[in-house]
């Protein structure tokens, strides 16, 4: 026995320096950890299980046969993290490159089924330069197997993508099936095509980073829904973003009592807006004021800034937040802002997380780029994942909330459980100024003092029309509260909510409006 432990140790070892001691020198020179030292920094201290370490690829006679790496090029198993169970695998770049073939691939198949059966999050460390050309149509094959199971695992268990290094050609599109996308600032690549072919193919001379860095993703695609300084950054965060969600989808979020009080008084928000309705605030100071001591986790913050959407919790219970940012283009939506919070709300949908919107709009951005660019289609996304949405809805109108916007943010009318206004809310099919135009135009036009006529219309206007006690009256909202209430409402109602059950009709699945 003890001949026979000894080599399984002397495999073993050899599995965990699968790539060579040089090429892992050159690997941690550059920065950058390597597949198991990323595990065992995420992960909860000598809690990780790894799974099929001594693997290796089958011989393909195409240049493979004397190299035959245990592992195959990516470390899997599972761990815990904050005492919860995950799955995790991590690609190897010094096997390799990273590079997917067969048995790499089966792999990741065989964690990500075991995943999806136990109802327990998947964490992928992507680090690889995509296909194992040598493999052939074995390696594409493998990739179709992952993402088969990315579609299955949709909505079942939380997928997290943290990408390392490179990730191009098809293995981007297992990340872009996930629930959230990590990236490391000046070290994380995604794209299609590299910049060689890009510019053989259109003349374009673009960088690598400009092409698919992770701040261009972060900002211009909205492909990245993190970005860190560092690995280990990135890691830490992944920890924190777990801590808001559940296991799966039949189960709730953790609760962390933080011992804010729940009833706590938010005097600061009497104070938030400004004078003016047109002069800008910062919806995360509402945000931060309400929530368990300020803590919220944005998700997609450097894209569509005019809608925040995060993460944060209630009396120690995880809700999800989609907000308008009036210091962003007056918190307008348009295109990327619509599809952003959309994505949003389906994910906290599918994990049973409450929905909160502080709602300030002033409608929809107009312009014929976002007319030919399908904003009724994009808009009608965030209206549809609104309306399937079956969590618990609470809406909170702060100032503006100005025709289809206010409908689709949320409102009562698509089916928010509760809606409240501040006393500062206006609810109209448009802000006063424009109304006076259109509904007074002739009398303006023959006035004699159009300026003092149009000022005293559109007084006139904001004390009959856009105040918050007409939809009152009509029971469009539920309550006018103070500001300072607001948490201790939110509170309230959310554990009301706790236990909201629908029965939908039976059907396969909707027709979103991609």
């Amino acid at each position: 026995m003890a001949e026979r432990l000894a080599e399984l140790e002397a495999r073993k070892s050899e599995a965990r320096m699968a790539g060579g001691e040089v090429a892992i020198a050159r690997h941690q020179a550059k920065g950058k950890l390597t597949a198991r030292e990323r595990i065992e920094y995420l992960l909860d201290e000598d809690s990780f299980q790894e799974l099929d370490m001594l693997t290796r690829h089958v011989a393909s006679g195409m240049g493979l046969e004397d190299s035959r790496p245990y592992t195959d090029g990516v470390v899997t198993g599972f761990g815990t993290i904050d005492g919860r169970k995950v799955c995790v695998y991590s690609q190897d770049f010094t096997v390799f490159g990273g590079a997917l073939g067969e048995t790499h691939g089966e792999k990741i198949h065989k964690i990500m089924d075991l995943a999806t059966t136990m109802g327990l999050p998947i964490i992928g460390l992507n680090d690889g330069a995509g296909a194992r050309i040598q493999e052939g149509v074995a390696g594409l094959n493998a990739y179709g197997g992952i993402f088969r199971r990315n579609a299955q695992a949709s909505g079942v268990v939380p997928q997290v993508s943290v990408i390392l290094g490179p990730c191009a050609g098809g293995a981007v599109y297992s990340p872009a099936l996930t629930d959230f996308i990590f990236m490391v600032r000046d070290t994380s690549h995604m794209f299609i095509t590299g910049p060689d072919v890009v510019k053989t193919v259109t003349g374009e001379d673009v960088t690598l980073e400009e092409l698919g860095g992770a701040m261009t993703h972060a900002t211009k695609s909205g492909v990245a829904n993190f970005v860190l300084p560092d690995e280990k950054s990135v890691l830490d965060e992944v920890r924190y973003l777990l801590s808001f969600l559940p296991s799966n989808n039949l189960e709730v979020a953790p609760r962390i009592l933080s011992g804010d009080p729940a009833d706590r008084s938010c005097d600061e928000l009497r104070d938030v807006l400004p004078t003016s309705p047109n002069q800008p605030y910062d919806m995360k100071k509402v945000i931060t004021s309400v929530v368990d001591d300020g803590d919220y986790m944005e998700v997609h913050a450097n894209y569509a800034q005019q809608i925040t959407c995060g993460f944060a919790r209630i009396d120690g219970h995880t809700i999800g937040l989609v907000s308008n940012q009036p210091q962003v283009l007056a918190g307008v939506l348009d295109i990327d802002s619509s599809e952003k919070a959309a994505r949003f709300v389906r994910t906290c949908d599918a994990f049973n997380i409450p929905l909160v919107t502080f709602v300030d709009v002033p409608g929809f951005m107009p312009g014929v780029d976002q007319e030919y660019g399908g904003i009724i289609r994009h808009g009608a996304k965030l209206l549809y994942a609104f309306c399937e949405a079956t969590v618990p809805r609470i809406s909170i109108i702060t100032r503006k909330a100005y025709g289809g916007a206010y409908v689709v943010m949320n409102s009562k009318s698509i089916g928010a459980d509760f809606a409240f206004a501040w006393p500062s809310a206006e609810l109209a099919v448009m802000g006063s100024s424009g109304a006076v135009e259109i509904v007074h135009r002739r009398d303006l036009i023959e006035s004699d003092d159009p300026v003092t006529l149009r000022r005293e219309l559109i007084d006139d206007y904001e004390e009959r029309y856009a105040t918050p006690y007409i939809a009152a009256e009509r029971g469009f909202i539920d309550d006018v509260i103070d500001p300072a209430d607001t948490r201790r409402v939110l509170a309230r109602s959310l554990d009301l909510l706790r236990g909201k059950r629908e029965d939908l009709p039976k059907r396969k699945h909707g027709n979103v409006p991609l």
